[in-house]
Parts: structure tokens; sequence; C-alpha cells
């Protein structure tokens, strides 16, 4: 077997014709008169290509070869290392993985360059069968097309593919029968304050400072001393991964003195850890229950003696996003209440907002950068339009 390096191909010498010649993915390609300027030029690009596609070893398929299945095996080993953020996939991987498995299911030994408009709009068709709304239709349909657009510009397939896919419109509201997604309302303080009992102290924090500030649920699990600047009577939270990093923008979360109140308590911990821990709400959890305990100490299990030694699962240093929500819809079901999730508290921050300061003011607080983005999460103060109509209708 021939010793596999990370060289790249040579600039060759082909004799019987006197020009140059390198050998890429087993084929032979003539670059012109040997040692010729044209010809190094030409080599240079060649493998700069090479270079530029992954140092493929095999000889890839031609536009005619390929399959649907082939193209979506090359683009999610793309997607798996494009879309990464800390070392981390990101959310967008699981979106993608869930449009490709719906194309692969139904075109998957189809030629690539064969998968037109019609066929794209049989998807579309079938997923509204499947009873999915008209926003998660319009997204996956979206993501096929990403699809095959890194395949022309990976020379896999001609342009005229994806061209062809771009005329396919996506669903548009009113003008088709495919069910429109509920909208994400804010929840009113009533039913947060009935929740707030039913949970762990430290996630009851998170809620109140996330309430108070309007962040995201990821920002307020990030959250750690040192991304907190006190030195001013408002203290600044500078994320260190926020949603809209990746566009190059900003993020400053201001805390007002009811959230400084909130967080003081949290900052006084090693300022590279996440100040709402779920370790540290276990701990006190463990303490309550200890301080609740009716059994005289000299009877039954001590603390700390009734533990397995290697447990499958353990509290982690950091809430993730569905432990987060999990908890809080655990302490809505002993509340009876309505079942909430945590970004409803954003929406409930940019209407408060919003009704007093106007949306402007809700934009700069919630970080958009665009104010129609902010019109969503903030629900129109109805109200004060009544009472103008009433002093001017």
């Amino acid at each position: 077997m021939p010793k596999l390096t990370k060289s790249v191909p040579k600039y060759r010498h082909h004799k019987a014709t006197g020009q140059a010649v390198v050998t890429i993915q087993g084929r032979d390609h003539y670059l012109g008169p040997w040692r010729s300027t044209a010809s190094k030029l030409e080599y240079d690009r060649l493998i700069g290509e090479w270079l530029a596609a992954g140092r493929p070893q095999a000889a890839s398929k031609t536009e005619c070869d390929i399959t649907v299945a082939e193209l979506l095996a090359a683009y999610c080993k793309f997607a798996r290392s494009y879309y990464v953020k800390n070392g981390e996939p990101t959310g967008t991987i699981p979106g993608i993985k869930v449009a490709l498995r719906i194309l692969r299911q139904s075109y998957g030994h189809t030629r690539a360059i064969d998968f037109g408009p019609l066929a794209l709009k049989s998807l579309q068709g079938k997923m509204f069968e499947s009873e999915h709304s008209r926003r998660y239709i319009n997204d996956n349909v979206d993501r096929i097309r990403r699809a095959f657009k890194w395949a022309v510009a990976e020379e896999l397939i001609p342009a005229s593919v994806y061209q062809s896919l771009t005329t396919v419109p996506g669903l548009r509201k009113g003008r088709t029968a495919a069910r429109e997604p509920e909208p994400i309302e804010p929840v009113d303080d009533a039913t947060v304050e009935a929740t707030l009992p039913h949970l762990p102290d430290v996630v009851a924090d998170m809620v109140r400072f996330q309430r108070l500030t309007g962040c995201r649920p990821a920002e307020v699990r990030l959250l750690r001393p040192c991304d907190v600047d006190t030195s001013d009577e408002v203290w600044c939270y500078r994320p260190s991964s926020h949603k809209t990093e990746h566009h190059g923008r900003d993020r400053i979360i201001f805390i007002g003195p009811q959230a400084q109140a909130v967080l003081r308590p949290y900052l006084l911990r090693d300022q590279s850890s996440c100040c709402f821990s779920p370790a540290d709400s276990e701990r006190k959890r463990r303490t309550q229950q200890h301080a609740e305990r009716i059994t005289p100490a000299s009877c039954g299990n001590r603390p700390g003696t009734n533990r397995k030694r290697k447990p499958n699962r353990t509290a982690g240093v950091m809430y993730t996003k569905d432990s987060y929500r999990q908890a809080i819809q655990r302490a809505c079901e002993k509340a009876g209440v309505e079942c909430w999730a945590p970004n409803r508290l954003r929406h409930s921050a940019a209407t408060k907002i919003r009704k007093m300061f106007g949306v402007e003011a809700a934009q700069v607080v919630l970080g958009h950068s665009r104010a129609d983005v902010t019109q969503v999460y903030a629900e129109r103060d109805l109200a004060k339009a009544e009472d103008i109509m009433r002093e001017v209708g």
C-alpha cells in the first residue's frame, strides 16, 4: 500500500509531448510547454482549486453522475465544519438535517441535475400534507436551495440547477391553506409571579433577571462576573457570545438597580464561572432538604453517605436551553398555570419598554438592528391609541 503524504501533486515533465503535466485525483492535466511561465501559472491555478476543495483524493463524479444523496452527504460534511460556534455545533445544524432528510427520502437516488422546480414543489406539497406550518415549510425549502447553491460553488452541478430552484416561490400568507404558526406572545406578570415560588432559587433569579433586562435566554445562561462592568451606576453586561456576533455586531445589556439586586449575590465567585449554575442549585436543594429533615441525625442516612460513586448524571456548571425551559415548565405544572417558555420574558420586557418609552427605546434595549424586528417582540399598546382617538376622533 502506498504511503499517504500531505504533499501536493508535482509539476512534472511529459517527455513524449514536451509539455508539463500534473496528476490530480487520478487525472492528467497538461499545462503547456515544460518550464514555461504559462504552464507554471496553470499549475498554480489547478493546485489552488484542489486545495480549496479540501484535497480530495478520489476522482469526483461529473456533473451528470452525482446523485442528490451524494450531494447532500458532501454538503452535510461542509455544514458540520462551517456552522460551529466556540467549538460546538450551532442550532442551524438540526434544521439542516431535517430539511435534507425530507429531500433524501424522496429524491436520494435522483441525479442532482434532474432535481428541478417541480420536484421542489412536490416536497412543498408533502410537507403541507404533514400539516407543517407555512413558516416551517418555507424554512426547509430555503435550506434545500442553500445546499444546491453550495454545490454550484463547488462545481458539483451546473449553476442552472440552482437558478431554476430559485423560481419556486415560498408559501405566502393568505394564499395557501398551510397553517400559520402561533405567534409568541408576552407572558403576563401574574403568571410569572405564580410560577416563581415553585422554581429553584437559582432559576427564579434567572427569570427575574431576564424579565428586568429583556436579555435572551442564552445571555442569562452564559452570564459570568468577568463579563459585567460594575463601575457605573448602571452596570453593563457584554456577553462572551451572542446571537448576532457573526454579523460583527456588539451586544451590551444594561443592568438597572432592580436587576443589580438580583445579580449581586452571584458575582461573589470565580470571575470566569457562570453566575447561574445547576450545581449551586442542587447544593441549595440538598441543604434545604437537610434543614427540613425530621429523622434525627443519629438515625438513617447521614448527608453524603447514600450517593452513587459514579452517577449517570451530575449537575453541570451552566444551564442548557433545554434544562432552563424544562425547569420553568415543571414549575408551571406545579403552580397550575399556563406553561410558558423563557423567550416570552423577552417579549414581555419589550412590550413594557415600548409602552413607556417608544419603539426606538425597545430597539436599543433588545439589541435589534432594525425597528421592524422589535415590533415582532413588542405588542402594540392599543389602549394608548384608544385614548388618543377619544380626544381627537
